[in-house]
């Protein structure tokens, strides 16, 4: 694996260190420092608080949900076993992602169990999500800062000690005893010269635009589409005319969602790649912004496509899109242990392992989508994918963690995401209770920790 970035435009400069005495005015010294308020961050900030330290966490939107809110990629997935027959939901991961699927469902945000091919998951409602955030993150006590982002990382050595931190305010530092790089894309790690790299040899898997229509009969729709949220052969057979005739609708096998809200659908049907054909790099806002635009031009044209031909739909109309595109991948750090492709496939179980994942290998690039389901099993992760090979006081939480490409398309999704920052949080607060650092402790410890929080380890 290279820590060099691949398919990143070379005019952006990477690397922002800052030494510990620098010019910057102080905002606030913590315990730990979360950057980035996804599932992972949420999870990771709330843990750490519960447990009795000062925690911050930092996030560029003015919301937290990350991919799950802003990417609308609006599924808890990775919950539940899959099987040859699927008939009931079998859940197999609880923990901090239990927590936060009963507090999504007591808001009336989240639907029942959906089929989804062999498995099942639940789609939410993105408003409810960041409401019940909020409140997890408040009610533990952790200071919130949105509408910040991260534009350099202070060292004092190889020590992570904070972050530079820039808004509408202007620039200042946050000095933290350890940091949690729940980005998603390794901000932190990269801003360091940290080792990280992209997929397989800098191929990367493709965002997604999601969206939703409203004004669906949904009765109808649901005789017509049948219960599987994967698409039915008819529909796509439709799709495959339609495109032959000239239509914008390049992908043929689409995912469908009922969400909380009546008479509405939550659609996973574009393919975002760059108008020539290549696959796109969100890192490079280029590729993000070119990512954008198409996936807004081809969520409309699919609307268009279901308010024509598909029943139950005559009268719907595009509610919204993702604030931004669903990014599925981009860095991933270089762990001191990392999680491989055969750990997936031979679902193998570990004594350091911090998180089940029943997920199957669901790997999307430019050119299609491939499932590989694992059938009544699931695998563990191990703790120290968590940690960066390099440098001290800093663990990640999230899709950036230290996994091979075709193990990441199955270890990327919400419930574990959920649970990587459960472990992050529990491993924060034992590095500063024990003055260990994160890659001294031991990965037992930690799936204790999470088992005693409730995870089904």
């Amino acid at each position: 694996m290279s820590s060099n970035a691949h398919n990143v435009a070379p005019a952006w400069a990477l690397s922002a260190i800052y030494p510990l005495q620098n010019d910057l005015p102080v905002l606030a010294e913590t315990d730990v420092l979360v950057v980035g308020a996804g599932a992972s961050g949420v999870a990771a900030a709330t843990t750490a608080a519960e447990a009795g330290k000062s925690v911050l966490i930092v996030e560029k939107y003015g919301f937290a949900g990350g991919a799950a809110v802003a990417g609308m990629s609006g599924t808890i997935c990775g919950m539940y076993y899959a099987t040859a027959r699927p008939r009931q939901p079998e859940q197999v991961v609880y923990g901090f992602t239990e927590r936060f699927r009963s507090a999504l469902a007591a808001r009336g945000g989240l639907t029942e169990p959906q089929l989804y091919g062999k498995t099942f998951t639940c789609a939410h409602d993105p408003h409810m999500w960041a409401e019940v955030a909020d409140e997890f993150l408040e009610n533990a006590g952790v200071r919130i800062l949105f509408h910040t982002a991260v534009t350099g990382v202070v060292m004092d050595g190889d020590r992570y000690a904070g972050v530079v931190l820039e808004s509408n305010a202007g620039r200042s530092v946050v000095l933290a005893q350890r940091t949690i790089d729940a980005s998603g894309d390794a901000a932190v790690v990269s801003r360091a010269n940290g080792a990280y790299y992209f997929g397989a040899d800098g191929r990367i898997q493709n965002p997604t635009m999601f969206f939703r229509l409203a004004d669906v009969d949904i009765d109808e729709f649901d005789e017509y589409y049948g219960q599987d949220t994967i698409c039915p052969p008819k529909l796509t057979d439709m799709i495959e005319q339609e495109r032959k005739a000239g239509a914008n609708l390049p992908r043929s096998r689409i995912w469908v969602f009922r969400t909380p809200r009546r008479n509405e659908l939550m659609v996973n049907a574009t393919r975002v790649a760059g108008r020539d054909g290549r696959a796109l790099n969100v890192i490079d806002p280029e590729d993000f912004t070119e990512g954008e635009v198409v996936g807004r031009r081809q969520a409309r044209e699919y609307a268009d496509f279901f308010r024509k031909h598909v029943p139950g739909c005559a009268s719907s109309y595009l509610e919204d899109t993702g604030t931004e595109v669903g990014v599925r991948q981009t860095r991933s750090i270089v762990g001191h242990e990392t999680l491989r492709n055969d750990d997936v496939l031979q679902g193998r179980k570990r004594d350091d392992g911090i998180c089940r994942v029943p997920w199957p290998i669901e790997l999307h690039d430019s050119k299609g989508s491939n499932l590989h389901w694992l059938l009544d099993d699931y695998y563990e992760v191990p703790y120290l994918s968590l940690v960066p090979v390099a440098g001290e006081n800093i663990i990640v939480a999230g899709r950036c963690l230290s996994a091979e490409h075709e193990a990441l398309a199955s270890a990327r999704v919400t419930a574990q995401c959920f649970e990587y920052g459960h472990a992050a949080g529990v491993a924060s607060v034992l590095s500063l209770d024990e003055n260990l650092p994160y890659a001294k402790i031991d990965g037992r410890a930690v799936r204790n920790a999470m088992a005693a929080n409730g995870s089904a380890l």
